[in-house]
């Protein structure tokens, strides 16, 4: 028996190989158009986003839910997800690398793709944020953004303890339900 369109999420949730790979020949073209969509500036990073793109699918299948949305959909949200997350580590990778200036020449392409990356982070993070009230956003970005210690970034905006890790716990929830809402539109 072959995985087909009315089969395949099933195998998958079973665990069956076909599963994937029906997902692999009819939705690769698409989501791999969303990774390079968002690396194109790390062109050697793709693959390897693809890779985890197939393995989130596999492994979180069971949340996917038919009610909420089609396949299609809920693999392209995956995607995307997966993108942003390999734009942080190579972003991450290019800010903690200790190499003194004077020893690297670096190129102006790899400037360029710092830039990029930084940029297309900032835009997808400021789009996350606005969903967010200002005193929240605030929040977020010296917990997220600046790595600051949730008990320093309260203290400065005058938030108790308590009330930062409900703000994030809420503001969390808030940025999933509006993400899943537009997301279906």
């Amino acid at each position: 028996m072959k995985a087909k369109e009315d089969n395949f999420v099933e195998w998958i949730k079973k665990r069956r190989e076909e599963g994937i790979l029906y997902v692999m020949e009819t939705y690769g073209g698409l989501l791999y158009s969303i990774v390079r969509k968002r690396l194109f500036m790390a062109p050697d990073r793709i693959e390897e986003c693809m890779n985890d793109v197939f393995l989130g699918i596999w492994k979180n299948i069971d949340s996917f839910d038919e009610s909420r949305g089609t396949f299609k959909n809920w693999a392209a949200g995956v995607a995307r997800l997966e993108a942003l997350d390999t734009l942080r580590r190579i972003q991450r990778e290019l800010r903690f690398q200790k190499v003194s200036l004077e020893d690297v020449d670096i190129s102006g392409e790899d400037r360029e793709l710092l830039a990029l990356t930084e940029r297309e982070l900032s835009d997808e993070t400021e789009e996350i944020l606005q969903y967010l009230s200002g005193r929240d956003q605030e929040l977020f970005r010296r917990i997220f953004l600046e790595e600051e210690e949730p008990e320093k970034a309260g203290e400065a905006l005058g938030i108790s303890r308590d009330n930062v890790y409900v703000r994030i716990f809420r503001g969390k929830q808030k940025i999933r339900r509006k993400l899943k809402e537009r997301e279906r539109a």
